[in-house]
């Protein structure tokens, strides 16, 4: 299905080089913040306390907030859930006077004290508490599933492919990962399983990209034999336009819905997806195949020629064979 198609290939590969500077510096941007300022992680990674506060009638969340910071919170999720009357708070563990960790209990006991006198139908409904243990657990968990992840496109593109397509493919793949990450250190964004999978989710949907350009360079490749390699990619690049814009346009409607409706719960997670969205068209065009051209991929590496057999026939047809010299 094609919204239009392009007569004329369009150079990108002209400008591959100054695109990919910009994506450098973009990256290594990146990489200071996330060494400088590094993740905001959420309860589920740090610790905390998870309450569930049920109220008669439609409350507002932002005096919620105010109420709870005069307890001396200063990173403190509140949102709805379920309902409008459903709300959910996650406090970070906080220390006692004598440096002890608060107990849930505690935690509890004085916000709902600060919650009821805001209104008085607020009643507690669920209590869970996360150890430090527990979220360190859950962080490396979320890294092991990371780097299986990069390790299982690695192999997949390297058997349908050549090892440099899947070399250039997991380098723009880390690429969007890396811009995704650095853009939440940057803003301080809360970084939490939700978004953990939302990363998880752009380095499929990337590859995805890669993989349907990747396709039609190999297409391209035997369908035209005398254009030189970055030819051949912008006649690939350029026939997918049409796909890629009502692919990745549908699913940022998507996406872009649940940034808008989804509220707080889904806020982070539709970010990621978008940033990681916008970046995976990109680094699919200009990392991925810009790399695959420099690292000097060719007709060869992807179309095996077989050699031609003699034919046996052809012996006994020639007047010289077998004679001596």
């Amino acid at each position: 299905m094609e919204f239009f198609r392009i007569r004329q290939d369009i150079p990108f590969m002209r400008y591959a080089l100054v695109l990919n500077a910009i994506s450098l510096i973009t990256f290594l941007a990146a990489v200071f913040f996330l060494a400088y300022k590094g993740l905001h992680l959420s309860i589920e990674f740090t610790g905390g306390t998870v309450l569930e506060v049920k109220y008669s009638q439609t409350t507002e969340l932002e005096p919620i907030r105010s109420a709870i910071s005069k307890l001396g919170y200063t990173d403190v999720n509140v949102q709805n859930f379920g309902s409008s009357k459903d709300v959910m708070v996650r406090l970070p563990l906080i220390k006692n006077p004598d440096g002890s960790l608060m107990s849930s209990a505690q935690q509890s006991q004085s916000l709902m004290q600060e919650l009821s006198k805001l209104d008085p139908s607020a009643s507690l409904q669920r209590v869970e508490f996360v150890g430090p243990q527990v979220g360190e657990e859950l962080l490396y968990g979320g890294i092991k599933a990371l780097i299986f992840v990069i390790i299982g496109i690695m192999i997949y593109l390297s058997m349908r492919f050549e090892w440099k397509f899947a070399l250039a493919g997991i380098i723009a793949n880390l690429h969007d990962v890396i811009i995704i990450l650095g853009f939440f250190a940057f803003f301080e964004w809360e970084f939490s399983l939700s978004v953990l999978a939302a990363v998880l989710a752009v380095l499929g949907y990337s590859v995805n990209e890669s993989v349907v350009i990747f396709d039609r360079i190999r297409e391209n490749f035997r369908r035209y034999r005398k254009l030189d390699t970055p030819d051949i990619i912008d006649s690939a690049i350029t026939g997918t336009i049409s796909r890629t814009i009502i692919t990745h346009g549908s699913t940022e409607m998507m996406v872009l819905a649940m940034l808008i409706f989804g509220g707080a719960s889904l806020h982070y997670f539709a970010i990621a997806l978008t940033i990681g969205i916008l970046f995976g068209i990109y680094s699919s065009v200009f990392v991925a195949a810009a790399i695959a051209m420099w690292l000097g991929v060719k007709r060869e590496d992807l179309i095996k020629v077989e050699p031609k057999k003699e034919d046996p026939s052809s012996r006994d047809e020639d007047p010289n064979f077998g004679a001596k010299v």
